[in-house]
């Protein structure tokens, strides 16, 4: 079992920045490839972001490319979404996500999830 909890949701303007963070636990975290998701209400839970195991190699949705970043700290068993230039339309649940090895863009093939964290974007 891998634990994932989400921190530093909230709310912001429009052109704000936020950064969140996903503590895990449990499992060796180095050999989970690492991701973000987010749920908009009446949406679908859709891809924004993923990380190699090492942090090598990262992947975005085209929706979020230039604006955010996805990192991650093996020392500290922590994966982190920065986010600058919010819109409204980040606004959503982000969940953080763990698969063992390999990346997925498909929530349906996520491993382990987080409970979720709310980011709310003001206009």
């Amino acid at each position: 079992q891998v634990q994932l909890v989400e921190s530093g949701g909230g709310l912001v303007q429009a052109g704000g920045s936020l950064r969140l963070s996903c503590a895990a636990s449990g499992r060796t975290f180095s050999h989970y490839a690492m991701g973000w998701f987010r749920q908009a209400p009446g949406k679908e839970r859709e891809f924004v972001a993923a990380v190699t195991l090492s942090g090598g190699t990262r992947y975005y949705a085209d929706s979020v490319k230039g604006r955010f970043t996805i990192s991650r700290d093996n020392t500290k068993s922590t994966v982190y979404l920065q986010m600058n230039s919010l819109a409204p339309e980040d606004t959503a649940i982000y969940y953080c996500a763990a698969e063992y090895v390999r990346i997925t863009r498909a929530a349906g093939e996520v491993d382990y999830w987080g409970q979720g964290t709310q980011v709310t974007v003001s206009s």
